[in-house]
């Protein structure tokens, strides 16, 4: 199974539907209660809520996920009400629309479970019709929408942000050690679609720090993320550096981001981190660790550039 410990926690959803086609004399039976083996609606919801459940069972790649919340509905086909997902096709032949939503708050995503839900209902009333009826069909199961994780990127931006990556290290500056951190931040604000402007290394030193950082806020780059000097050590500036020059705090991306650390080591809580903006740019200050920066990246990418908005009047 794929490893998904370094996704984010966040309410993700998903709909589905499908068809299971039968006679008209079969849709005027279960309209009449005239069933052999009785209701059929109750027991296809209940079947396609186990099929959910069930779901990493059946499929091995699947992780379990907590379904919080799920809904079933069955229609008879209509052209009226079902055109916006069906093709024109299927609207010469008699069936019944299974609808499915389900919510959930994870790392992964509900689709499968969802499509697992629609099929086992799908399958419930094909059992349940098929002492009445022999040319039962079930088709077109598709999912209709997901949200959650990386399909609500593109909300989060229009247009590729603007960064720059501030190394603040005496090792590095000096070329005592090689910057591992500083070029993995690089690395995944560019899978995230954003344009990396500028990189630099400098010693951790406060002048020089704060001296950059306003060069580049005067030429309106969007983001700018530091790494390195967020520790306890003596050399440790960069925190106080960048908090005495931000005009406004953004005290909700730090937690996020010690949030997101405190789950995977005890060591995160140690993080001084800070982050707010000046002007219309948004800094954020990024432990020197490679580890620890990218789980603080994680944290917060893409959702962190929906600030970019913000500052510019546009709310949430």
């Amino acid at each position: 199974m794929r490893d998904i410990t370094h996704k984010q926690i966040t309410l993700r959803s998903a709909r589905a539907t499908g068809i299971i086609f039968c006679s008209a004399e079969t849709i005027t039976t279960i309209k009449e209660d005239q069933l052999p083996k009785g209701n059929l609606f109750d027991v296809a919801k209940a079947a396609g809520f186990i099929g959910a459940k069930l779901t990493p069972q059946l499929l091995p790649h699947c992780h379990p996920v907590t379904i919080d919340g799920m809904d079933i509905r069955f229609e008879f086909l209509d052209q009226k009400l079902h055109s916006d997902h069906f093709p024109e096709s299927v609207f010469s032949r008699s069936g019944i629309v299974i609808y499915g939503e389900a919510k959930s708050i994870g790392r992964t995503g509900i689709e499968m479970e969802m499509l697992t839900a629609v099929s086992v209902a799908a399958l419930e009333i094909y059992d349940m019709l098929k002492p009445v009826d022999t040319a039962l069909e079930i088709g077109h199961i598709k999912l209709l929408e997901k949200k959650g994780g990386k399909s609500d990127r593109k909300k989060f931006f229009a247009t590729s942000p603007t960064c720059a990556v501030l190394v603040c290290s005496d090792s590095c500056a000096e070329g005592k050690r090689e910057d591992r951190s500083g070029k993995l931040i690089q690395k995944m604000l560019e899978e995230a679609k954003a344009q990396v402007k500028y990189y630099k290394i400098l010693p951790d030193n406060k002048d020089e720090i704060q001296q950059q950082i306003k060069m580049w806020v005067t030429e309106d780059i969007q983001f700018i993320f530091t790494t390195g000097g967020t520790g306890l050590g003596p050399r440790d500036n960069t925190v106080s550096a960048v908090r005495e020059i931000l005009e406004r705090d953004a005290d909700g991306i730090t937690e996020a981001m010690r949030n997101f650390g405190q789950m995977r080591t005890p060591l995160a809580m140690m993080s001084r981190g800070v982050a707010g903006s000046i002007a219309h740019t948004l800094i954020v200050t990024l432990p020197g660790s490679s580890d620890g920066a990218r789980e603080s990246l994680e944290a917060i990418l893409p959702a962190v550039f929906h600030a970019r908005k913000m500052m510019k009047g546009g709310g949430h």
